[in-house]
C-alpha cells in the first residue's frame, strides 16, 4: 500500500508537480492516454490533482472523475480546486486501496508516479482490475521507472498487457485470465 506524506512533503511534492504540469500540461497527457467525453476516471493516487482537474474537463458533465489519494491532504486539495474551478464531476476517495466503486464501471484508470512507492501493488492491482470495464485502458506513467521496467513488472503484468505506447505513458488492458 502507500505512506501517507507529512504536510511538507506533500507541500513540496505539490510544488514539483505544479513545475512538471507546466513543462508538460496533464491535458496533453490525458489527450494521449485517450480521455473522452463521458467516460468515467478512476485517478488512483491523485495527489494534488492535476490530472484529476484536467480529466474532468475532458470528460465534462456526463462523465465523471473519482480522484483516489491515502493522504487527505490530496483529499482536500481535489475538492478546493474542483469547486474553485467549477468542476461538479470530480468525486474523492481517500483511501489506501479499495475504492468502494463498482465491477466494471471505469473507461480509464490513470496510474501516474506512484508505483514506485507502493510497498505491495498486488492489491492496488487487483482493486483497479476489479473495476475496469472489459475495453477499459489502464494508462500507467511512473518516471522512476524504465519503460522495460514496466512491460517486464510480473506484478503488473500478472493482471494487465500493454497496448500502446505514446510520449507519456503506456496504455494496458485488462488480460482475460489473471496469471
Amino acid at each position: 500500500m502507500e505512506t501517507v506524506m507529512n504536510g511538507l512533503d506533500y507541500r513540496l511534492m505539490a510544488i514539483i508537480f505544479g513545475l512538471r504540469d507546466m513543462i508538460k500540461p496533464p491535458q496533453r497527457v490525458l489527450e494521449e492516454a485517450r480521455v473522452r467525453a463521458g467516460q468515467q476516471i478512476l485517478d488512483y493516487g491523485c495527489g494534488p490533482g492535476s490530472y484529476s482537474i484536467a480529466a474532468a474537463r475532458l470528460t465534462g458533465k456526463r462523465g465523471t472523475v473519482y480522484a483516489l489519494d491515502v493522504n487527505p491532504l490530496a483529499i482536500r486539495s481535489v475538492q478546493k480546486k474542483s469547486a474553485g474551478k467549477g468542476l461538479p464531476n470530480i468525486v474523492t476517495i481517500q483511501s489506501d486501496c479499495r475504492t468502494g466503486l463498482g465491477d466494471k464501471s471505469i473507461d480509464r484508470v490513470l496510474l501516474y508516479d506512484i508505483y514506485h512507492i507502493l510497498t505491495d501493488p498486488r492489491p492496488i492491482l487487483k482493486e483497479i482490475y476489479r473495476v475496469m470495464k472489459d475495453d477499459a485502458e489502464l494508462s500507467f506513467s511512473d518516471h522512476h521507472m524504465t519503460t522495460n521496467q514496466i512491460i517486464r513488472n510480473d506484478r503488473l503484468i500478472g493482471y494487465f498487457e500493454p497496448i500502446r505506447f505514446s510520449d507519456s505513458s503506456i496504455a494496458f488492458r485488462k488480460r482475460e485470465s489473471v496469471l
